[in-house]
């Protein structure tokens, strides 16, 4: 299993003077040390109009600039906003190809279809949103193995035209998809592009079943939506290691686990977008077809008649407007194994938990909250001592 970064440049108040300055340039220290340290990927997401939650407007140029400061780390945009008012898919494939110039051939690329305030901020069809992200999994790939554009298509037209440059990795670099939902996770393997997703709020025994999902739907697709076929599963969690397990916690671990969770669900608009996940739940598992593998995980899930554990319990105060202790929330979450907090012997163990699922790519979230940025690396030096056990 690989052992990554994922970086939202999260920026908390209360703010000091050129704050957003700052942040940038402890990003960048960041990833010249993951690079040194072993780190097979940095993971850069993609938001707008988040404020505190993400200064990651522009992923594309932060990545530039870590090409031009780094040697082997392998650069990952987690994941462009594909609707097209967002990011046309000729300026994603362009890029993208351009990025994997400056940097060597070490680019990854991820889709997503964004979230209701970027497609609001945008001017997005919620209805179309879907659509587009998937007639744009299709088109990039052929953008960068073309030597002339052609597509007609419901959403995107390009009429015989060279997009370019081409990649310099060939065929064209690996293809993901953010998900956070069975049917995501089903829609990833049926293209054939790995898939990233979260286990912050998922208790293990979940994921498990997620990754068996993905990699039946993985092996069953026969025409990738790329050149080739890229079975990976990479997760993200949250990631803080210190010296023993109580200054990890002490070290505003806690704090930032809440922070990030309350922060999140409030930018994303859960509670509306679980409406929807929920609504969609519902007819996978009622469709007289089966509702794919998808569907078949949802009555299982349904048959089982597990109860909630504390953490989900939190979690939905929260998408309904309550609040919840930090400690209680932090200690929610961490009782169900989804976090990587403590010394190095305690990380070491909760690292191989997840290997042992069967996960490709661990993509440790550091930079949360209100964590020091001398604590964030040092966490970042301790879990990169951990690397050459799982990477071998």
């Amino acid at each position: 299993m690989k052992i990554d970064i994922f970086n939202e440049i999260q920026d908390p108040k209360p703010w000091l003077e050129q704050h957003e300055h700052l942040r940038f340039t402890q990003a960048l220290e960041q990833a010249e040390l993951a690079d040194r340290l072993g780190y097979g990927c940095w993971w850069q997401v993609e938001h707008h109009g988040a404020e505190q939650f993400s200064l990651s407007s522009a992923p594309e140029l932060l990545l530039a600039a870590i090409s031009q400061r780094t040697e082997r780390i392998r650069l990952g945009h987690a994941a462009a906003l594909a609707p097209g008012a967002i990011n046309h898919p000729v300026r994603v494939a362009e890029r993208a190809a351009t990025l994997d110039h400056l940097s060597g051939g070490r680019v990854e690329l991820g889709l997503t279809r964004s979230t209701p305030p970027e497609w609001r901020l945008f001017g997005v069809d919620p209805e179309t949103a879907a659509g587009q992200t998937d007639e744009a999994f299709g088109l990039i790939p052929k953008l960068w193995t073309s030597d002339r554009a052609n597509h007609d298509g419901r959403y995107f037209q390009v009429g015989d035209v060279p997009i370019l440059p081409k990649p310099y990795q060939r065929p064209h670099p690996p293809l993901w998809q953010a998900a956070s939902s069975p049917a995501s996770f089903e829609d990833a393997g049926r293209r054939g592009v790995g898939v990233l997703g979260t286990t912050l709020w998922e208790p293990l025994e979940r994921v498990r079943r997620m990754v068996e999902l993905y990699r039946a739907a993985a092996e069953r697709c026969t025409d990738p939506v790329g050149a080739f076929v890229n079975n990976q599963i990479a997760f993200f969690t949250f990631v803080h290691c210190a010296e023993t397990d109580e200054q990890a916690v002490f070290e505003a671990a806690a704090a930032a686990a809440a922070w990030y969770t309350v922060t999140a669900l409030n930018f994303f608009e859960a509670a509306s977008a679980f409406a929807l996940t929920y609504a969609r739940q519902m007819e996978l598992m009622e469709d007289p077809a089966g509702g794919g593998l998808a569907g078949q995980f949802h009555r299982d899930e349904a048959a089982s008649g597990a109860e909630l554990n504390p953490a989900q319990m939190a979690v939905g105060a929260i998408m309904q407007g309550g609040s919840v202790p930090d400690a209680e929330l932090f200690e929610a979450l961490n009782e169900q194994g989804s976090l990587i907090v403590g010394s190095p012997e305690t990380c070491r163990a909760k690292i191989q938990a997840y290997a042992d699922l069967g996960i490709d790519r661990l993509m440790c979230f550091h930079q949360v909250g209100s964590i020091p940025h001398e604590r964030v690396l040092e966490s970042m030096r301790l879990i990169g001592g951990l690397i050459p056990e799982f990477d071998g």
